[in-house]
């Protein structure tokens, strides 16, 4: 039922997200993953909709909306955030080192954490399944691992702070 139903609508919703998004200034995708979420909870909740086209245009012109006022309230930044613009030279040098540490750090840790750990901080930016690929291990536990490989560099960085502090 779930499943046909979710067909059924399928192409309305398309239409209905390419034709709100214009005026919300929104992209039809993004409206429309919105609306499929919005009709999984309330499957989950209270069930299919007894009128099933109705709500779902009335959900696509409620998620336009929320787009829209969303749009009115942001405003962009006058600048660059402080940290990208008009950097001084020991500024760059001193940034550089900062993670120049944070690798050497995460290559000290245990296990999987170094090869995880720089795979999430690559330049690359790759994404959670191509991270599972190139590891291989499951996608769904690069969370939890990833939680783990932070605590220890959080404890390794703590400590060497505290081993710094108190030298002097």
């Amino acid at each position: 039922m779930t499943h046909d139903l979710l067909l059924t609508l399928r192409p309305l919703l398309t239409a209905e997200a390419d034709a709100e998004a214009p005026a919300a200034g929104a992209d039809p995708g993004d409206l429309e993953q919105a609306v499929w979420l919005r009709l999984l909870e309330r499957l989950d909740s209270a069930g299919p909709p007894r009128d099933p086209e109705r709500w779902l245009r009335r959900a696509v012109r409620f998620e336009a909306r929320r787009c829209r006022r969303t749009t009115r309230r942001e405003r962009p930044y006058a600048s660059e955030p402080a940290d990208a613009a008009a950097r001084t030279p020991e500024q760059f040098a001193l940034s550089a080192a900062g993670a120049g540490a944070l690798r050497a750090a995460v290559r000290r840790l245990p296990g999987r954490c170094p090869a995880l750990l720089g795979a999430l901080m690559s330049p690359r930016d790759l994404t959670y399944r191509q991270i599972a690929g190139e590891l291989g291990i499951s996608q769904g536990s690069l969370g939890p691992e990833r939680s783990r490989c932070l605590g220890c560099l959080r404890r390794l960085l703590i400590a060497e702070v505290a081993a710094r502090g108190a030298r002097g």
